[in-house]
């Protein structure tokens, strides 16, 4: 699986999750942070497809797309062990799953396919 087949859902989940934090606690940050990052993943995952259509990897890509999912599981874990909310957790599992994906898909993942070439 590429990068780019779960970032998308894992995109849409941190801008949810920053929107709940929003209504339900007034949280500018959580809309801030949950909406800024799915924006700027949403962003990797369009440049990383692009790449895969030239049948090219975008590691750096991937590299950040790890950066704010490691980011997010390390603060949102922080925030889990303080107020043991449940919501936080959820959110730091989730992003930790996408933190390890994304090591799994930067050391180990798949190669684009090789373009097809012309037969005469």
């Amino acid at each position: 699986m590429y990068d780019f087949c779960f970032t998308p859902l894992y995109a849409i989940f941190l801008a949810l999750a920053g929107t709940y934090g929003y209504f339900s606690k007034g949280s500018v940050a959580s809309l801030g942070a949950g909406v800024g990052s799915a924006i700027t993943l949403s962003i990797l995952t369009y440049i990383s497809f692009q790449f895969y259509k030239r049948h090219q990897v975008c590691k750096p890509a991937v590299l950040l797309s790890l950066l704010t999912s490691s980011s997010l599981t390390y603060t949102m874990y922080a925030k889990f062990v303080k107020k043991a909310a449940v919501h936080t957790g959820l959110l730091a599992f989730v992003s930790g799953l996408m933190s390890a994906y994304y090591i799994w898909n930067l050391f180990c993942g798949p190669k684009p396919p090789k373009p097809a070439t012309k037969k005469h």
